[in-house]
């Protein structure tokens, strides 16, 4: 029978991951370092970039309103439990790309994760809407995320906010990510997304918690344009 992420965990053995024996650890996450000097310039930084985008792309959102609510069943957004800053759950919102059964689906699709770790990325994934195959790979779905960063819970610079099931899963390592809030653009965005495998991502991640400063922000979101208009590593 093969093992899903639900039953498996993931150690890191040189330099890879190896399944082990099932267990589940609870989200405790490396102690917050945003709260010091870098708190208030993060914020001031989220606040202005998120109002500036969320007001110039009303017009684009408006059109990807429409076309999720005509082109398939369900609604607009999709609201998803993720895990944020220092293992605090989440709702965080997207528009919706998938079909509205997608998450009762996933744990017969895992077998064809091409994802290692985790977290589960397929090509050509039945559960995404044509329109839903479009608006992701130019993440176009996660422009609703700006509320979020208005809401305090994410920034716009920081490590993904992923499921709690693949948090239970993150060993010592991977579980310094947390200490940052979590981000629309981070390191991983920036060098492959899916196209790197899950050690490399939470390296990157971590790196992110190290270097974290205003001027690290600044160079992330100006190469974030690029990655999102040709669609790197987006599936």
């Amino acid at each position: 029978m093969v093992q899903t992420a639900f039953e498996t965990v993931y150690t890191r053995v040189e330099g890879k991951q190896a399944p082990v024996q099932p267990k589940v650890k609870p989200v405790v996450a490396a102690p917050s370092v945003q709260d010091n000097a870098n708190s208030f310039w993060k914020r001031a930084f989220d606040i202005t970039v998120a109002t500036i985008l969320l007001l110039a792309s009303l017009p684009v959102m408006l059109v990807i309103a429409l076309l999720v609510k005509f082109t398939s069943k369900g609604p607009v957004f999709y609201k998803s439990k993720r895990i944020g800053l220092g293992g605090k759950e989440f709702n965080m919102y997207k528009f919706r790309s998938m079909y509205t059964d997608a998450d009762a689906r996933l744990k017969d699709l895992w077998a064809q994760n091409d994802h290692s770790g985790p977290c589960f990325k397929m090509k050509n994934d039945p559960r995404i809407t044509p329109i839903g195959l479009f608006i992701r790979k130019y993440s176009l779905d996660e422009l609703p995320q700006f509320v979020n960063v208005l809401m305090g819970e994410c920034s716009i610079v920081g490590p993904r906010a992923l499921h709690r099931y693949e948090v239970e899963q993150f060993d010592e390592f991977a579980m310094q990510r947390l200490a940052v809030k979590p981000g629309l653009t981070c390191y991983w965005q920036i060098s492959g997304r899916s196209n790197i495998s899950f050690d490399q991502w939470m390296e990157l991640d971590v790196r992110y918690v190290k270097e974290m400063s205003f001027l690290t922000d600044l160079a992330i979101l100006a190469k974030t344009p690029k990655v999102v208009l040709f669609g790197i590593g987006a599936y």
